[in-house]
């Protein structure tokens, strides 16, 4: 009965999600919803992203689909920007467990120099293969202070 009870409330708890916006639920007959996630960027924190993505309840692995929308919600410094990785591969701003065996949702933010736009990549890795899945949402530093006329 103790072990039923532990199950219930991991249960529970998977549902909650501080950054979860939105749910919406597919039909009655599925156990599938679309689930809306707002993730702000710890860095550039005058961007905001928000995630859509299949979740199944009662399924042990949810699908690897997800859509992805970046915009420019407040301002962007260029001391915002001097903070960031500049590397190829960037940085992973946030994760979501999509199945109990590794499976894991990413958002990762990388910054074009050449064209001074943020980039900002949403995709699933499983740890014993990758997935081509994947959305890409650019935000463009044109118009805010931290747009440099010279690279």
């Amino acid at each position: 009965m103790r072990a039923l009870y532990c199950v219930f409330v991991l249960l529970m708890l998977t549902g909650c999600d501080k950054n979860e916006v939105g749910d919406v639920s597919l039909g009655i007959f599925t156990t599938k919803d679309i689930k809306l996630d707002a993730v702000a960027d710890p860095v550039v924190t005058g961007v905001t992203c928000h995630v859509a993505s299949i979740e199944a309840n009662l399924d042990l692995s949810d699908p690897s689909d997800s859509s992805l929308a970046c915009r420019q919600t407040g301002p962007i410094t260029a001391d915002m920007i001097a903070q960031i990785d500049k590397s190829k591969n960037g940085e992973v701003l946030f994760t979501k467990s999509k199945s109990i065996f590794f499976k894991t949702m990413k958002i990762r933010r990388i910054f074009d120099a050449e064209n001074q736009t943020l980039m900002y990549l949403s995709y699933s890795t499983k740890e014993t293969s990758g997935s081509f899945k994947h959305s890409l949402s650019t935000v463009p530093l044109w118009g805010t202070e931290a747009y440099s006329t010279h690279n």
